[in-house]
């Protein structure tokens, strides 16, 4: 892979799916405990272009914090049982009726129930849920050569790391990213507008696995140029 310089030009992936990244970062070997179950209560770390999974059990809550308040974080919900469940942004606005979910509203999987559901957001309230998460491809066509961290590769290892795989890298929940619609229907890639130390909580409604990419973007200022870390906890 060392003579591959163009994203598009990577070989496709051995498996049937598009569950394998396409390079590594410490992702892969620093998940928070061997199977993704964390310490109640505990302040874990996703450090900056990387991410972290973890098993948050139906009823508990998990805790996402924008600790620098300038930070996206591509979200993921999973079934834990059944990795083919997944919340799913499209159903999830359609439930809605919004393309940015309320506190109070549940999100729903792709079999259209509720994985989850926001109870608290001390932010503006100004995510994104239209993006797909940046993957190598996309940063070819931003220009970069050779390999750039990304969300899409951040969530496979992420699971890697904890013994599980996705068979797709779904539209993730892009929590705090600004992507205002303007009237023409065009959108524009802005910094976020949340302040330091803002966080969101969101409820397991089944048995889930939590993956979050602290989204390694620098070319356009979703990040101010500048990817740093956010933190996380679950709480019972």
């Amino acid at each position: 892979m060392t003579n591959i310089t163009h994203a598009h030009d990577y070989p496709a992936c051995c498996h049937p799916d598009n569950g394998s990244s396409l390079g590594v970062n410490a992702t892969l070997n620093e998940p928070i405990s061997v199977d993704g179950t964390p310490v109640l209560g505990e302040l874990y770390t996703v450090p900056a272009r990387s991410g972290r999974a973890v098993r948050v059990k139906a009823g508990q809550i998990i805790r996402i914090v924008n600790t620098h308040g300038t930070q996206v974080c591509d979200t993921w919900l999973f079934n834990a049982q059944d990795m083919s469940e997944f919340l799913s942004m499209e159903h999830a606005r359609a439930h809605c009726n919004s393309i940015i979910p309320n506190v109070g509203d549940e999100l729903y999987s792709n079999r259209r129930r509720s994985i989850g559901t926001l109870l608290t957001d001390t932010s503006p309230g100004i995510h994104d849920t239209l993006m797909a998460a940046c993957d190598l491809y996309r940063y070819t066509n931003l220009g970069v050569e050779g390999y750039h961290d990304s969300c899409a590769d951040n969530m496979r290892m992420a699971l890697q790391a904890i013994g599980l795989r996705s068979r797709e890298v779904p539209q993730p929940y892009n929590l705090w990213m600004n992507i205002p619609v303007k009237p023409d229907y065009s959108v524009e890639w802005l910094p976020p507008v949340s302040e330091a130390g803002d966080y969101v909580e969101i409820r397991a409604d089944i048995d889930v696995v939590v993956v979050m990419s602290a989204c390694p973007q620098d070319i356009v200022p979703i990040n101010n140029l500048n990817p740093v870390e956010v933190h996380f906890s679950v709480h019972g």
